[in-house]
C-alpha cells in the first residue's frame, strides 16, 4: 500500500455513467490486475473504493460507475487536479496459476479488472477468451481495448441492444476454471457453471487495507477480509449463503 497525491491527467465518460480516470503518481504501487485504489473524495470522509483497470510505473487507469453524490463528485474533477489516494491495495489475481486458454468473465463496472488481466496474460504468454456482460448498448465500454489482448470476445446485453441477448451465463455452458468480477448475482449464478477460478468480490468498505474489519466475510478457511485477503478470492472457498 502507498499513499500519495496523485494527479489526474484525464476524466471522460466513457458510456452512460461511465467515467475513466487517468492519474498520475511518483511511483504506482499496483502489483497486481484485480488491485484496488481508495480514493479521497472532496468534503466525503470516507474514502472510494475503485478497482484499477491498467497501470504501469508512474499512472494508473480507474473506471468508475457514478452511483452516488461521492462518485459524482469525482466525475467533476479536471485534468490537473490532484487527489489523495491510497494504491496497491488487496490481493489480486495470480496470474501464474491461471490456466492458458482462461475464460475472463466481467459484468459491468466489475469488467475494467478483466482488461488489466487480460494484458496481464498476454505478457506471460498465455491465451484467454473474454466474456462481457451490460445491460444495454447505451452502457458499453472498454470492448475495443480488450481487442488488443484477445480476438474471442463474446459480449452479452440483457436486452439484446448490442451482441448477444442474456447474460454471460448464457455465453457457455460449463467451465472448469474462470476468472470473474461483476455483481454478486452474477457471480452466484457463475458458481454453479465454473468448476474452478478466481472471482473478485465487492463490499463496502472503511479503511481499505483491513484495519477496520468492516468487509469482513466467512469463507471455507474462515473470516477474510475482502479488502486485504481478497478482493480476489479462490472461487472454491467462498461460502455463498454469507455473503
Amino acid at each position: 500500500m502507498k499513499r500519495d497525491k496523485s494527479t489526474i491527467l484525464e476524466n471522460q465518460m466513457l458510456a452512460d455513467g461511465i467515467y475513466k480516470m487517468t492519474l498520475e503518481t511518483p511511483e504506482c504501487a499496483f502489483t497486481a490486475p484485480g488491485q484496488f485504489a481508495m480514493l479521497e473524495v472532496p468534503e466525503k470522509f470516507l474514502r472510494r473504493p475503485i478497482s484499477v483497470s491498467s497501470y504501469d510505473s508512474d499512472r494508473y487507469v480507474l473506471i468508475y460507475k457514478v452511483v452516488g453524490d461521492g462518485t459524482k463528485k469525482l466525475s467533476r474533477m479536471e485534468p490537473g487536479e490532484k487527489i489523495s489516494s491510497l494504491t496497491g491495495l488487496g490481493n489480486g489475481y495470480d496470474v501464474e496459476a491461471i490456466l492458458d486458454g482462461c475464460t475472463l468473465i466481467g459484468g459491468g463496472i466489475g469488467i475494467p479488472p478483466m482488461l488489466g488481466l487480460a494484458k496481464s496474460l498476454v505478457i506471460a504468454g498465455k491465451k484467454c477468451r473474454v466474456i462481457l456482460g451490460f445491460n444495454t448498448a447505451g452502457e458499453i465500454f472498454l470492448v475495443d481495448e480488450f481487442k488488443n489482448f484477445t480476438d474471442d470476445i463474446t459480449v452479452m446485453t440483457a436486452d439484446g441492444s448490442y451482441g448477444q441477448k442474456g447474460f454471460v451465463t448464457d455465453a457457455f455452458d460449463t467451465l472448469d476454471y474462470a476468472c470473474a468480477c461483476g455483481p454478486l448475482k452474477m457471480l452466484q449464478a457463475l458458481d454453479g457453471k465454473v468448476r474452478k477460478g478466481q472471482f473478485s468480490l465487492e463490499a463496502r468498505m472503511g479503511c481499505g487495507f483491513g484495519a477496520c474489519m468492516g468487509c469482513s466475510i466467512q469463507t471455507k478457511v474462515g473470516s477474510q477480509r475482502v479488502c486485504k485477503e481478497g478482493p480476489v478470492f479462490d472461487k472454491e472457498v467462498l461460502l455463498w449463503e454469507t455473503l
